[in-house]
């Protein structure tokens, strides 16, 4: 797209955000956050990816919610925005973050030897955090191997004065 309508999805991302916070009181719209707006290069159309945690039926629950608030967020942004057109709202649900967290959890099996088990879309749908004990070997091993990579360094920048492959500037006399 163009930078023009780049900067159009932005400001549309932003004020819809502000809208439903502060000025929709219900509570079927629970979790919910504009992650993308795609508007169409003539500006009648807009695509708006929409991330809610929950359930399955939480997450319908809210994008009903959020459709039928739309007319009322619309004509809000007619008196906030000077466009010449507010684009008709389409919601959609982004998954992103959830196949994000199918990946994650299927690198932890593997990584752990396991086989990836099948998890399925009812899941959770943020991973929990829980402490890596693993990794903190990790780092240390990390960390000897960057301790000597940087002593090499070191060594380098010596030998390279010392040899007197150093390029000096003549010095200006006042």
């Amino acid at each position: 797209m163009t930078q023009r309508t780049d900067r159009i999805d932005e400001l549309l991302r932003e004020e819809m955000s502000s809208i439903l916070q502060r000025e929709i009181d219900d509570p079927r719209i629970g979790f919910a956050t504009i992650t993308d707006v795609e508007t169409t290069p003539d500006l009648r159309h807009a695509r708006v990816l929409v991330s809610v945690i929950g359930q399955a039926d939480e997450r319908r629950a809210t994008l009903t919610a959020m459709a039928r608030a739309m007319p009322f967020v619309r004509h809000e942004l007619g008196k906030r925005l000077r466009l010449k057109r507010i684009p008709e709202f389409h919601l959609e649900l982004d998954d992103s973050v959830e196949r994000g967290t199918r990946i994650l959890h299927l690198l932890d099996e593997l990584e752990a030897g396991r086989e990836p088990a099948d998890t399925g879309a009812d899941g959770e749908t943020l991973p929990t955090p829980r402490p890596l004990a693993a990794a903190d070997d990790d780092a240390a091993g990390l960390g000897a191997a960057a301790a000597e990579l940087a002593s090499r360094e070191s060594g380098r920048r010596r030998s390279r004065r010392l040899g007197g492959d150093r390029i000096t500037q003549p010095r200006r006399r006042r």
